[in-house]
C-alpha cells in the first residue's frame, strides 16, 4: 500500500482542475505549494480577469510557470448568457422566463443580472486564449441537478464571507428553478467549437448529463470520425509512414494528417468524472477524432456514493487517460494534501508503483494540455 512510502513530490504533480481564484486571499499560497502545477479554471462573469491576472502575476518566465489558466462559462452560470446568435427573446425578462423551468416570477428575475450575449463571451474568452498559447477552455459543461440559488436576503448579506469572490452560491438555499438543457448545450456548443478553432484542450463540467455531453460532442465530430482500422491496416499504415519519414517527407505527411482547426476540441478532460464504467466506453471508441481522459478528485469521487463507482471506473480506464485533481477553491497545503490523497487512491487502485503511478500521471497531463 502507498501510504507507507514517502511521497515522489520531486517528479512533479499536476492538478488537472482547481478554482484557486475563488478565494483570493489564498493565491499568495501558490509559490509555496508541492504541487508543479495548477490548472486553475474561470466559471463565470466575476472570475474571468482574475484567472487571468493570477496567471500573468505568477507565471514570470516559462521555467517557473506555476499555473496553467482556463477560460470558459460554468452550466452553473449559463442562464447569464443569451444567445444572441439566433432570433430569440432578448430582453431581461423574456430571456428568463425562456431558458429557466419552471418559469420564474418577476420578482426572482429582478436580481439576475442582465444577459451576457453568448457572441461577447465568444469574442472574450477568444481574446484571452490569445494571451496564453497553451490556456485551456473552462470549466464548461452540462448539469441536470443544479438549481440556482435563491435571492439574497439582508440576513445572507450580513453573514458573507468577504474573502470569497462574488457569484457562487455562498451557503444560500436553492430556488427551484434550474437551466433548460437545451440553452446549456448551446452556451457549451459554442465553446466547443471555440477550442476546436484555438486547437485547445477542454475541461467539462458533467452532473447527471454524460449522455447529454457525448451527444453535444457527437454532433460537432459528425464527418470527422477517425477510421476504425484492423491490426493489419494498421501495420500496414505504420509501415507506409516510416517509409515516408525515411524519405524526408515526414512534415508534408504530417502536413496532412491535421486539419488547422476543427469544429471540436483536440482533447477534453470529464473533471472530476461521475459517471459509471459503461460510458466511458463511448468516449474513449477509437472513431472520436477527440482524446478523452477522466480526472478524479478526493472530495468528489471518492466521497460516498460516489467511492464505488469510482474506483470500478479507475480500475476500466487505459493508464493514459487518468488525471489527478483536487477542484479545490482554497491555494495551499489543504490542496496539496488532497492532490496527494488522490494520487495515492489511484496508484493502489491500479497496483501501480507510487514513483512509476505519480510519473505516469505527470505524462498524462503533459499530453492532455499538449498534445
Amino acid at each position: 500500500m502507498s501510504e507507507h512510502l514517502d511521497f515522489p513530490w520531486d517528479i512533479g504533480i499536476y492538478d488537472a482542475h482547481c478554482h484557486p481564484t475563488d478565494t483570493m486571499a489564498a493565491v499568495a499560497n501558490i509559490p509555496a505549494m508541492k504541487a508543479k502545477m495548477l490548472t486553475i479554471m474561470a466559471t463565470r462573469g466575476e472570475d474571468q480577469e482574475l484567472v487571468l491576472q493570477t496567471a500573468q502575476s505568477l507565471n514570470g518566465s516559462n521555467e517557473a510557470q506555476r499555473v496553467l489558466p482556463c477560460f470558459g462559462w460554468h452550466p452553473w452560470f449559463s442562464h447569464q448568457v443569451v444567445d444572441d446568435t439566433q432570433p430569440g427573446p432578448q430582453q431581461k425578462e423574456a430571456h428568463y422566463t425562456a431558458v429557466l423551468t419552471p418559469s420564474p416570477d418577476p420578482e426572482f428575475i429582478d436580481h439576475l443580472p442582465a444577459p451576457k450575449p453568448l457572441s461577447a463571451l465568444i469574442s472574450e474568452t477568444r481574446d484571452r486564449l490569445q494571451l496564453f498559447p497553451n490556456a485551456l477552455v473552462g470549466e464548461i459543461g452540462l448539469d441536470k441537478a443544479f438549481r440556482l440559488p435563491d435571492t439574497w436576503t439582508s440576513q445572507d448579506l450580513e453573514s458573507r464571507d468577504n474573502q470569497l469572490t462574488p457569484g457562487s452560491r455562498e451557503g444560500r438555499p436553492l430556488s427551484p428553478y434550474k437551466v433548460k438543457m437545451e440553452h446549456q448545450r448551446t452556451v457549451l456548443s459554442a465553446q466547443l467549437r471555440l477550442a476546436g478553432e484555438m486547437g485547445r484542450p477542454v475541461s467539462v463540467h458533467s452532473v447527471q448529463a454524460h449522455g447529454a455531453v457525448f451527444d453535444s460532442l457527437k454532433e460537432l465530430w459528425k464527418g470527422h470520425e477517425q477510421p476504425v482500422m484492423s491490426r493489419r491496416q494498421r501495420a500496414r499504415q505504420q509501415d507506409a509512414e516510416e517509409a515516408l519519414s525515411d524519405d524526408g517527407h515526414e512534415g508534408a505527411k504530417e502536413g496532412k494528417s491535421k486539419p488547422s482547426t476543427t469544429p471540436f476540441p483536440p482533447r477534453i478532460c470529464m473533471h472530476s468524472y461521475s459517471g459509471p464504467v459503461e460510458p466511458i466506453r463511448q468516449f474513449l471508441n477509437k472513431s472520436n477524432p477527440s482524446d478523452v481522459y477522466f480526472s478524479f478528485s478526493a472530495v468528489i469521487n471518492f466521497s460516498e456514493p460516489q467511492a464505488r463507482k469510482a474506483c470500478d471506473v479507475i480500475k476500466a480506464l487505459p493508464d493514459d487517460r487518468i488525471l489527478v485533481e483536487s477542484d479545490l477553491h482554497v491555494a495551499g497545503p489543504q490542496m496539496d494534501q488532497l492532490l496527494e490523497q488522490v494520487t495515492r487512491q489511484i496508484c493502489d487502485l491500479r497496483g501501480w508503483e507510487l514513483r512509476h503511478g505519480v510519473q505516469q500521471l505527470a505524462g498524462n497531463w503533459r499530453r492532455f494540455v499538449f498534445g
